[in-house]
């Protein structure tokens, strides 16, 4: 199967399944964003879902994300910052990046928002860590709303909404109670605080329908689409 063919099937497969979440759930299938998570792949499989119409790559590593930019300067998608982010990396990232996905410090969202050097603001999303794993960044919901406060009011920068990783649980409705904790923190966030999020960045390969079904607009597929990583 060359390239292309895989890229279309894995596409169609995909999207076939956002669809059928989104009729699921009363939603049009338009309201959620694909990303291909294309951290640890290769350039040439990339350039082939970017012409099959995928139009949102997420990385999670900056200098093998740079390295994959300028091997193709003029790949029309945005670029995704998923993952935790080190102060001395936020320069590089506002460059680079249309969307961050892992803010959860003060410190970080205010770098970001003044090192891009762009005339439009950058994208950001709070992580929100709702299992408390020390292996992931993120903040606890608890507290995300005096962030999403703070952050609001920089210049150079929008916030969109939230992300969260959580732990796979094993019934999907135990899935979809912690995203639900994601939609109602928006939900809370936006009329009690007027804030004006509208993104929630959550669910992945094994978890998609549960996410979408609580109200999840990008969901995040990196093996569903690329396969296997080295």
């Amino acid at each position: 199967m060359s390239n292309s063919d895989y890229a279309s099937q894995k596409l169609t497969t995909v999207r076939l399944r956002i669809t059928q979440a989104c009729e699921a759930s009363l939603r049009q299938p338009n309201s959620v964003k694909l990303i291909g998570a294309s951290k640890k792949q290769g350039v040439n499989l990339i350039q082939q879902f970017s012409d099959m119409g995928l139009l949102d790559l997420g990385e999670n590593y900056l200098q093998e994300a740079i390295d994959k930019q300028r091997q193709l300067p003029n790949l029309p998608v945005s670029w995704h910052f998923i993952g935790q982010i080190q102060s001395n990396k936020t320069k590089l990232i506002a460059q680079h990046f249309d969307w961050v996905h892992g803010v959860d410090r003060l410190k970080i969202a205010t770098r970001l928002a003044t090192q891009h050097g762009r005339k439009t603001p950058i994208n950001l999303l709070v992580q929100l860590n709702p299992d408390n794993e020390d292996s992931k960044g993120g903040v606890a919901p608890k507290d995300a709303v005096e962030l999403c406060q703070q952050i609001a009011d920089i210049d150079g920068a929008v916030l969109r909404g939230f992300m969260m990783i959580p732990k796979a649980r094993e019934q999907q409705d135990q899935q979809r109670v912690v995203f639900a904790q994601a939609r109602e923190l928006l939900e809370h966030c936006n009329q009690r605080y007027g804030l004006k999020l509208d993104q929630l960045s959550m669910g992945m390969s094994g978890d998609l329908e549960a996410a979408i079904a609580e109200g999840s607009t990008m969901v995040r597929i990196g093996t569903d689409l690329f396969g296997a990583r080295d």
